[in-house]
């Protein structure tokens, strides 16, 4: 690999740690360091999954992210706590807020709710080289909201990433130039590699391939040919090579889909309930489709069963003849796949996509229905529910046993706000 012709960026990934958990601590007074604390879902449920734990809980007694609460032990100095996602996003919000102290907004990237990569270049006069900015920003994020954090370092975003995941999240600070590939990436599991899951590593080690190093001396055909498209970026990844941009990326895009899912809290068997999920999954979608001014032809329908079950479950889609955003028509396309593909199994989970999107602008009228009436009655119920909150107008079936939008709505991500 020439790398010489490659551009080399001062990009950091940024992690808050534990960061549930650190929050949590910190609105306690304790030190997230030190303490032993756990937050769980649900503290009724002894199944609960543990969403996040501080270190020392998980070193000493092996409890971190996806165990469940009665895998925690109940000694008096272990904390076990409810999530408050309200106050995680804010303080989210916040750390974004001081980052644009060292770094204009494009060049930062939120990948998830604790996670950014920003790109330095050119503060070099302000603030030193990558790693001056690095310790700089763990620095104010600890001045200021008491919160640890890792930075990696690299001059692509997949290097800045690697290279946290493998060290960074260990020594709080690591960096991984394109000439350190062998010595630092190429001896890793493959599955301990970003973007790659459980499944993607049981295909490569099918192959043969154990470690990264294997994938980067693996013909880049016969991985294109065994994955696709994929297969030629696990090749570049491998050498440490991302052309992704680094500038820019964070910024709002024009959506290729909207979808909404939902893993149920209990087994659904009874297809009315089911049919009510899917009710809701359709107007969470529709609404969404309406805000961004867009409508679909596409429309994409998943039920995972549960694991009782010995199938697990089936994917299916329909493409309508006009955009819509209105959620009966996307409601009864579901229904018809649903029909046509559910024999009875135990439902866990289901999924919904609006795809094939187009402005919602142009609308081809129909002699039989009134069209235009049923997308402006979508645009009215959503500035109700806006100015009156989300439960303003809620569809009967919501208030049956198996509606869940009335509950969810008292929630962030999942969780109680």
């Amino acid at each position: 690999m020439d790398y010489r012709t490659l551009p080399r960026h001062q990009v950091l990934c940024l992690d808050m740690k534990a960061f549930f958990a650190s929050c949590e601590c910190v609105r306690r007074r304790l030190d997230p360091e030190k303490t032993y604390l756990a937050v769980v879902g649900d503290l009724e449920r002894s199944g609960s999954v543990v969403l996040a734990a501080t270190p020392r809980l998980k070193q000493d007694y092996g409890i971190g992210t996806g165990k469940r609460l009665f895998d925690v032990p109940r000694l008096p100095f272990i904390h076990i706590v409810s999530p408050s996602m309200r106050h995680y996003l804010h303080q989210s919000l916040e750390i974004t807020r001081l980052l644009h102290q060292f770094v204009p907004k494009e060049a930062i990237h939120p990948y998830s709710i604790d996670e950014w990569w920003i790109c330095v270049d050119g503060t070099e006069k302000l603030f030193g080289d990558a790693w001056s900015v690095g310790r700089k920003i763990r620095s104010a994020i600890y001045e200021q909201f008491g919160l640890p954090s890792c930075i990696g370092i690299g001059p692509n975003k997949f290097l800045a990433k690697a290279i946290l995941d493998i060290e960074g999240k260990r020594t709080g600070l690591a960096a991984c130039s394109y000439e350190e590939v062998p010595e630092k990436l190429w001896p890793q599991p493959v599955q301990k590699i970003w973007g790659i899951g459980p499944r993607l590593a049981r295909h490569l080690q099918q192959m043969g391939i154990r470690t990264v190093g294997h994938l980067a001396h693996t013909p880049r055909e016969i991985l294109e040919k065994k994955f696709g498209m994929i297969g030629s970026q696990l090749y570049y990844h491998a050498w440490g090579v991302d052309l992704s941009p680094v500038i820019g990326a964070g910024m709002r895009e024009v959506p290729k889909s909207f979808g909404h899912g939902i893993t149920l809290l209990r087994d659904y068997r009874d297809p009315v309930e089911i049919r009510t999920i899917i009710l809701e999954l359709a107007e969470e979608v529709a609404r969404r489709a309406r805000e961004a001014n867009m409508a679909g032809r596409t429309i994409h329908l998943s039920i995972d069963y549960s694991q009782k079950e010995s199938a697990s479950g089936f994917h299916c889609s329909k493409t309508i003849g006009q955009p819509t955003n209105v959620t009966l028509d996307i409601y009864h396309t579901c229904l018809e796949l649903f029909e046509q593909h559910y024999t009875g199994e135990i439902v866990r989970r289901i999924h919904l996509s609006l795809g094939q999107l187009s402005p919602d602008d142009h609308i081809q009228l129909n002699l039989f229905e009134d069209v235009m009436k049923k997308r402006a009655l979508g645009y009215v119920m959503d500035d109700i529910r806006r100015k009156y909150g989300s439960t303003a107008l809620l569809r009967a079936r919501s208030y049956t046993s198996g509606g869940v939008m009335l509950e969810r709505s008292r929630k962030i991500g999942g969780h109680w706000a």
